[in-house]
């Protein structure tokens, strides 16, 4: 423990607030709350802890902290905090899914649509839905039995729904206002649980329809009815009294836990969530944080009445989400509580080989790496690939891994500028000083670590930009091939040296992923780039083509054999005229021969 930290921890007060931990470049990497910051702050550095708690420890260099003047304050500002640090520990409170609901829009004519946008604009929503594929099934049942507006088309421009008999609103008469609004409170009625009327209808329907021999009709009608046997029946009703309930409860173990979710709508179980993440302070408090940002960051609809488990703070959680948060003592409610509960240590148990298996693939095995190499854990991995063919539309890629898991949303292409010719080193080079010199620049999160697929010429080319141009001391790998094209060595230091790691080892199967996926990344970008290359350049040669006429020929075929083996008229559908369609087929026979 520093100096600093020693200190810091000695003057802590007992005061509600939240803290931020930050590692040795001030980047913070967890924020927690604490109705006593001086007891829990004190706990990460005292005791026992278990081995993912030791991980953030030995990572924290500073800390930071800010009182506030209640508890609820505590929980909203770490909620805030976690949403603009974006904390690589802060798992549980990270994930930003939000669920679909179906939605009856606030307009003249207004449809029925999915949406995962919970807006105050007087729209009618209905929900959640965790299963985005039970939404969709639901929608089009709902197109099939009522038809509501699909386009914005003027009366008499008909859509394919009006055809299919599920757009009334482009008719030539379209439905009077009452009419449609009837229609609406149909769909409305449905959602709200109104479906028996609706099934019954429909069969009464179905009956008059066999009577008067319309068959074809009947059938229909029944395959509606059976839509709805399979779409709704499997809601069963578990309360009586219809009230919009969301039912929490949690188990944790071993530095783990899982919430389980309950939706009930109109008294019938709808859909159930589950999530499961790590957490480094108190159960409950971790699990109270959790809900708020459940609703307050996901902008989830807030039924009304939220069930909570004992000895959950229920009034700081009523205070927060405005809504009723209660916890029940007996009854069906209390059986439900209790049942997500059961849910969640199942779930959890479940779990645990998975989690362990992933840990052991990922961040044990980046552990050990960085042991092998002797350099702090690298957590933060960027690796790079050159791709070309005799310096034809040269390119490279760069993958980044965290914790050991590739997160693709930091990927990047790259393609090369400055080098002509097949120059592997040269590119190099030139990929590692645009991406660092834009890192410096940006004050972006720097690497712990680098690896560039290549031998001792490659690391040489990257080295020279990070120390002797930026000025940058990270460690760098190079990975050499064999004769299979397969991951043989790792090699590092100056002069650079092949690191011993055994070949069943999770982290050589760590570095083989990072090879595979960046050299998969750069082939794919190169592949893509010079398929497009190749199809313009011959194009753009061919007098009476500019680029309005190529791009339709590049949208409508898939390839210049396609193009040149096109019946002429197909071609003139393009609004190529026939001289110039004969002129390119033309010239693309003579560029085969």
């Amino acid at each position: 423990m520093s100096t600093i930290i020693q200190e810091k921890l000695a003057v802590l007060p007992a005061e509600p607030g939240c803290y931020l931990m930050k590692d040795k470049r001030g980047t913070v990497i967890y924020v927690g709350k604490s109705k006593k910051l001086k007891n829990r702050v004190r706990s990460y550095f005292a005791g026992a802890n278990d081995q993912k708690t030791q991980r953030l420890v030995q990572e924290i260099a500073d800390f930071e902290y800010v009182v506030t003047s209640s508890e609820i304050e505590a929980l909203i500002l770490e909620m805030n905090l976690i949403k603009k640090y974006d904390p690589r520990y802060n798992v549980l409170l990270k994930d930003d899914k939000s669920y679909p609901y179906l939605k009856v829009t606030n307009e003249r004519h207004p449809r029925l649509i999915i949406t995962r946008k919970v807006l105050k604009d007087k729209g009618k929503y209905f929900g959640p839905y965790t299963n985005v594929l039970a939404a969709r099934e639901t929608k089009k049942l709902l197109d099939r039995i009522y038809p509501l507006r699909k386009c914005n088309n003027k009366p008499g421009q008909y859509c394919l729904y009006y055809h299919l008999g599920q757009c009334f609103a482009c008719a030539d008469t379209p439905p009077s206002e009452e009419e449609y609004q009837a229609i609406v409170q149909d769909v409305v009625s449905f959602l709200n649980g109104g479906h028996t009327a609706i099934k019954k209808q429909l069969k009464e329907k179905m009956q008059a329809a066999s009577d008067e021999l319309n068959f074809e009709r009947a059938k229909e009608l029944r395959d509606q009815i059976q839509h709805i046997d399979v779409i709704m029946e499997r809601q069963t009703m578990i309360l009586n009294d219809r009230i919009d309930r969301d039912i929490f409860n949690y188990s944790y173990n071993k530095g783990w836990m899982c919430v389980q979710v309950f939706f009930i709508r109109q008294g019938k179980l709808i859909e159930r969530d589950v999530a499961i993440f790590p957490f480094y302070n108190d159960a409950e408090e971790s699990f109270v944080s959790f809900v708020g940002r459940f609703y307050l960051h996901h902008n989830h609809i807030r039924p009304k009445e939220v069930l909570v488990p004992a000895p959950v703070d229920y009034q700081l959680l009523t205070e927060l989400l405005k809504v009723d948060v209660t916890i029940p003592y007996r009854g069906k409610r209390r059986d439900l509580i209790e049942l997500a509960g059961k849910n969640a240590e199942i779930a959890l148990e479940e779990k645990f080989s998975l989690i362990e298996r992933d840990e052991e693939r990922t961040i044990k095995a980046v552990e050990r790496l960085g042991e092998k190499l002797n350099i702090e854990t690298p957590h933060r991995i960027e690796a790079f690939d050159n791709s070309n063919i005799q310096g034809t539309d040269p390119v490279s890629a760069m993958v980044v891994f965290i914790d050991g898991k590739p997160d693709k949303k930091e990927y990047r292409k790259y393609k090369i500028r400055d080098v002509e010719g097949p120059d592997d080193y040269d590119t190099m080079r030139e990929v590692v000083r645009r991406r660092y010199t834009r890192v410096l620049k940006e004050n972006l999160p720097l690497p712990d670590l680098i690896i560039v697929d290549g031998g001792k010429g490659q690391m040489s080319a990257a080295l020279s930009v990070l120390e002797d141009e930026l000025g940058l001391d990270i460690p760098l790998c190079g990975l050499a091939k064999d004769d299979r094209h397969k991951t043989s060595e790792l090699l590092y230091g100056e002069p650079p040296e092949v690191i011993d790691l055994n070949r069943k080892s999770q982290e050589f199967y760590l570095i083989q992923r990072i090879q595979d996926e960046v050299h998969r990344f750069a082939i794919t970008f190169h592949r893509q780039l010079r398929g497009k290359s190749a199809f313009k350049s011959i194009l753009d040669d061919i007098p009476g083509v500019g680029p309005k006429r190529r791009n339709a020929l590049m949208t409508h075929f898939k390839s210049l054999n396609e193009i040149k083996e096109a019946p002429l008229d197909m071609i003139k559908r393009l609004g190529i005229p026939e001289p110039t369609a004969k002129l390119i087929q033309q010239h693309l026979n003579d560029q085969e021969n």
